[in-house]
């Protein structure tokens, strides 16, 4: 099987494409900047024995989209797999956000999320299935402060997942979300002094997620054990989006 992970050169999209390579996947690495980080994760799903190329694209733009899935169809013609991972944030008030800061983000993580999606079905059509697994975020749930750009774009990606879900089924595949909580990566690192602290003493299960408990899920719904789930939400969050504000604790 082949999967296709965007944002796949550091972080969580990394951790996705290493986990399902694991599950016996090849994988094709998306990426928009960052060259070094997608060879690097290339480099580490061939030592674990599967086939790997990174391909730069920014998932925004429908003419990187269709030369990505070109190249990557060359490669491998039957892509089984979309994780549309890919994603940015503008931390900053409403009031101060910028158009075109609020357009990058919902470029890059509600309109990827879109064409990916459409140009990865075409394809899996033709085959009669597939899994798209959508990451989403805890503010699919609940408004995050100064991140109004990052909170529309995941919140529309849950009801894309939906909609998805109810009009590719009849093909075959599968479209689900899996949101996680607060996960350790180089970006949430820079949220807060002690990042994992902060966090850890909000989540119910005591600690901040990191990429592979993200993985694990999406491996999951990627998986045969998944076939009847379609358009579900998937929380990762150890508890923390579950948890009310509570005044008795």
């Amino acid at each position: 099987m082949t999967a296709l992970v965007t944002g796949a050169s550091k972080g969580v999209g990394k951790g996705i494409a290493l986990e399902l390579a694991r599950a016996g996947a090849a994988i094709i690495v998306n990426y928009n900047t960052d060259t070094k980080g997608a060879e690097k994760t290339v480099d580490e799903i061939r030592s674990l024995g599967r086939e790997a190329i990174a391909i730069p694209a920014d998932v925004g733009v429908a003419a990187d989209v269709d030369r990505m899935f070109e190249q990557a169809v060359e490669k491998f013609p039957r892509i089984q797999i979309l994780v549309n991972n890919a994603g940015v944030q503008t931390w900053k008030p409403l009031l101060e956000l910028t158009e075109s800061e609020w357009d990058r983000t919902i470029n890059t993580n509600l309109n990827g999320c879109f064409l990916c999606t459409q140009r990865a079905a075409r394809h899996m059509r033709e085959s009669g299935a597939g899994r798209i697994i959508n990451i989403g975020s805890g503010c699919n749930k609940v408004a995050f402060p100064n991140l109004v750009d990052y909170t529309s774009s995941k919140g529309g990606i849950e009801m894309f997942t939906k909609a998805a879900a109810v009009e590719l089924g009849k093909y075959g595949i599968t479209v689900n979300c899996v949101a996680p909580g607060a996960i350790e990566i180089e970006r949430t690192k820079h949220e807060a002094g002690d990042y994992a602290a902060t966090w850890a003493k909000l989540t119910p299960l005591g600690r901040v997620g990191q990429p592979v408990d993200v993985a694990r899920a999406v491996a999951f719904l990627a998986s045969d054990a998944a076939a009847f789930i379609t358009g579900q939400t998937l929380w990762v969050d150890g508890g923390l989006f579950s948890k009310p504000s509570w005044p008795y604790d």
